[in-house]
């Protein structure tokens, strides 16, 4: 009997302390975050839609440009023994990055849900690039565009997958 009576008394339970400002408990409103994580899938959102953009106009370049962008943008000398070739994989090259696209489109247009796992490809397809730029770094007189593009891009896109992770994660959590 008396155990009960010193467990009402709150003798069992923790001292009562005042509460801290910095302190959640349950009578301190929590900030709503579920806005800034819509902002945040929503940036993500948006960079897949650069990369579709970008991807659609380097493909059509790559594939309907006489040289594939080889010389007239990349500087690489074309009128050399296999230069043909070169035009050559430029072209398949562009015939890829066209692929990609039209599945960055399907992504945006019809299947949303996937947006993070394309932000992947894209974080992953620029972390290769910059690694087999620095294997077989291409020997030209100015870097073509893609080659610093990918010091711009590799950070935006992990960015952007970062962002849609953390705003996924937010509407799970609803």
């Amino acid at each position: 009997m008396a155990v009960k009576q010193m467990e009402a008394r709150g003798v069992f339970s923790p001292p009562m302390t005042a509460p801290h400002a910095n302190d959640p408990s349950p009578t301190t409103p929590q900030p709503d975050t579920s806005v800034w994580r819509r902002r945040a899938s929503r940036v993500a959102f948006g960079f897949l839609v650069l990369c579709a953009v970008q991807g659609t106009g380097r493909a059509a370049i790559h594939m309907l440009a006489p040289d594939g962008g080889a010389h007239s943008i990349a500087g690489l000398d074309v009128d050399v023994e296999g230069g043909r070739n070169l035009i050559a994989i430029f072209g398949q090259w562009g015939a890829v990055q066209m692929l990609l696209a039209v599945i960055y489109w399907a992504v945006i247009l019809r299947h949303r849900q996937l947006v993070t796992l394309m932000l992947w490809v894209i974080a992953l397809d620029q972390l290769l690039r910059w690694f087999e730029g620095q294997i077989k770094p291409i020997v030209v007189s100015a870097p073509p565009p893609g080659a610093w593009a990918t010091w711009i891009m590799g950070p935006l896109s992990v960015l952007a997958l970062a962002l849609a992770i953390w705003g996924a994660r937010g509407a799970k959590q609803r």
